[in-house]
């Protein structure tokens, strides 16, 4: 190395009230999650950012802040839970429970499909979990595989519950009319502009979801939407071979196109195949020391909680964030496609300096028609393409292990997950001069 060296520097992390952020653990087009530790406790969590001027110019403050309330209230073993919930001038943070067991569908993706009693099992917990917030007249309107989650002890919770669908409507019918979620996994009747029912739209993404636990891949699969959208109306599908009579009858039950024919969850809950083995959730409803006025104060104009958001150099990532990030930095293995299951972020390591790796991105991804927007050690890149759904956007972070170690993380944000796949194996190979294969020296840093 030449010149001369600087001394070291605490790193600079972003605080807000008792909370340390970390690096973004996911990002979509209206909110962003990010890794957390409580500096006072030392409790590990997650916080969803939203952007303050997007939710008062949508006029969503209302409706956001009533769910908000609800799910706050809500304490059940197979939902996330949301601890408290803050504000600064630009930005909402609401604190939820870290769930850190990975997704449902990793293990789909590492084994294939589960066995009938495990998918079963992981089925109850899903409906446990719909029914209860159901009850409060909260609905998910947005089920899918990224929603399902798993804790250390492998139970499952469902995440996003009442903030996924917080910007979609009730009219005077009572009714919906937002077409929304993700499109394999929504109800015909969401298709259509007539109005549906939460409550058996959600019955019918839980239905298709538990087809692919037991089968590894999707129902209602095509790559032309139109076609897509053709079939699940019609709800054109077979049953593979290896599924139990029950198992089929309960399925088909579920996705009956016709929601005032659709099984209910009160139905459900008396059938013999998902009766067996089934385990009531036990938990204490007892909510007297919940409190919402911080809902209230984060929707005030009050100046409290206020945060500057200001990084001088890459966040630092700890042994526990760098140990639970990945199982794996080497780029041969990024992409595994297992049951149709494509990663839909990946990471690397790099020994050269943040400035480099920056630049070097900046300089790889511009050839391949991509819009770049740098943000201290962050960077955004959009596509100038429309492709199946709509432009490709990937976001980048660089993350501090040690002065000569760093990781790069990068993450689709929009667009298909099979197009980032293909951007990235062009991507990567212009970054060979930056990556860094070999492996031991991110263990010896683990220590």
């Amino acid at each position: 190395m030449s010149g001369s060296r600087r001394k070291a520097t605490p790193p600079s992390r972003t605080r807000v009230g008792n909370y340390e952020m970390g690096r973004t653990l996911g990002e979509g087009s209206f909110a962003k999650v990010k890794y957390a530790k409580n500096t006072v406790s030392g409790d590990l969590a997650a916080i969803k950012i939203l952007d303050r001027d997007k939710v008062f110019r949508h006029k969503m403050v209302e409706q956001l802040k009533r769910e908000i309330s609800t799910m706050k209230l809500i304490k059940h073993p197979n939902v996330v839970e949301i601890i408290e919930v803050m504000a600064s001038k630009t930005k909402i943070y609401i604190v939820l429970e870290l769930v850190n067991g990975g997704e449902l569908f990793d293990k789909i993706a590492q084994q294939g499909r589960l066995k009938e009693d495990e998918a079963r099992r992981y089925f109850q917990q899903l409906i446990n979990a719909v029914d209860y917030c159901h009850s409060r007249g909260v609905y998910h309107r947005d089920l899918k595989p990224e929603n399902l989650i798993l804790d250390a002890n492998g139970v499952l919770k469902v995440s996003d519950f009442g903030l996924s669908a917080f910007s979609r409507q009730v009219r005077e019918d009572g009714l919906l009319h937002t077409a929304c979620g993700t499109p394999n996994y929504v109800a015909p009747e969401v298709l259509s502009d007539k109005g549906y029912d939460g409550a058996a739209a959600d019955i019918w993404s839980c239905g298709v979801i538990l087809y692919v636990l037991m089968a590894g891949y999707l129902p209602f699969d095509e790559p032309n939407l139109m076609t897509l959208y053709k079939r699940i109306c019609k709800a054109e599908f077979s049953c593979p071979p290896w599924f139990s009579p029950g198992a089929k009858r309960v399925i088909k039950r579920i996705l009956e196109p016709s929601p005032v024919t659709r099984i209910s969850i009160a139905e459900l809950l008396e059938d013999e195949w998902f009766k067996q083995g089934y385990k009531p959730p036990s938990f204490d409803e007892d909510d007297e020391d919940i409190t919402i006025a911080d809902v209230d104060a984060a929707f005030s104009n009050s100046k409290e909680c206020l945060v500057t958001e200001k990084k001088e150099k890459p966040v630092s990532m700890n042994a526990f964030e760098l140990i639970s990030s990945s199982r794996e930095f080497s780029l041969e293995n990024l992409f595994e496609k297992q049951a149709q299951l494509v990663k839909k972020e990946t990471r690397f390591t790099s020994q050269r300096s943040a400035s480099e790796i920056m630049s070097k991105m900046e300089e790889t991804a511009k050839p391949l028609g991509f819009n770049v927007r740098k943000d201290n050690y962050k960077i955004k890149m959009k596509g100038d393409k429309s492709g199946r759904k709509g432009q490709l956007s990937v976001a980048t972070e660089v993350f501090e292990v040690a002065p000569s170690l760093h990781v790069v993380e990068l993450r689709k944000t929009g667009g298909d997950t099979l197009e980032f796949h293909k951007f990235y194996k062009n991507f990567s190979s212009g970054l060979k001069d930056v990556v860094w294969n070999t492996d031991a020296a991110v263990e010896e840093h683990k220590q």
